[in-house]
């Protein structure tokens, strides 16, 4: 989607017809937290809201996905839940992607336990988290409608929801209703981050 596109779905910013000019006006009026990181169970969207934020504020985006190792890729595959210890390194492997995007980044994780937040706000210390809220139902209704075969499988989604320590009420958490649409979370989000700024 081009610039005028996302000015029309996305009117809060100031694009014009000169994209470098319009990118460099928007992180003024915008300014970027150094890290950000999108949280939530399976199926809240994380990965559509992070890559909308991640093109609006110009910076990387992390799918944490990606860095699940191979045997915990297999083993959710198999409808067995992750635990603590599958999640550790995961955890780990995710702060040293936040330490390495100097310039800040987007990350999507599930964070569904205070303490994995607090690993991940020891690894980068400041960051700060989305939080996408959704009820069981709806989760269910769009992991099962995934294509392509992710590896997560619909009956984990139950589990997600045991696990899921709210951070509502942590300092540095914003949350977000998963039933609005993309455009509409981003622009809840970047004004949070505007009101946010110093």
């Amino acid at each position: 989607m081009g610039f005028e596109a996302h000015a029309r779905e996305y009117p809060l910013y100031l694009w014009n017809q000169a994209p470098a000019a319009s990118c460099a006006r928007a992180r003024q009026r915008y300014p970027m937290p150094s890290k950000l990181i999108i949280m939530g169970v399976a199926g809240c969207g994380k990965s559509s809201l992070g890559a909308a934020l991640a093109h609006r504020l110009q910076v990387p985006l992390v799918e944490g996905d990606d860095f699940h190792s191979p045997a915990s890729k297999d083993k959710m595959g198999r409808g067995v839940a992750l635990d603590d210890a599958d999640r550790a390194s995961w955890l780990d492997r995710l702060g040293e992607e936040l330490r390495r995007h100097a310039q800040g980044a987007v990350l999507t994780c599930s964070a569904l336990k205070r303490a994995y937040r607090e690993r991940l706000r020891r690894a980068e210390p400041g960051v700060r988290f989305v939080y996408l809220r959704i009820d069981p139902e709806l989760a269910y209704q769009r992991v099962s409608a995934r294509q392509g075969g992710h590896f997560f499988r619909p009956s984990l989604v139950a589990s997600q929801f045991a696990t899921l320590e709210s951070p509502e009420g942590e300092a540095g958490v914003f949350t977000v209703d998963a039933v609005l649409g993309t455009p509409e979370q981003a622009r809840a989000v970047m004004d949070w981050i505007a009101s946010e700024s110093p």
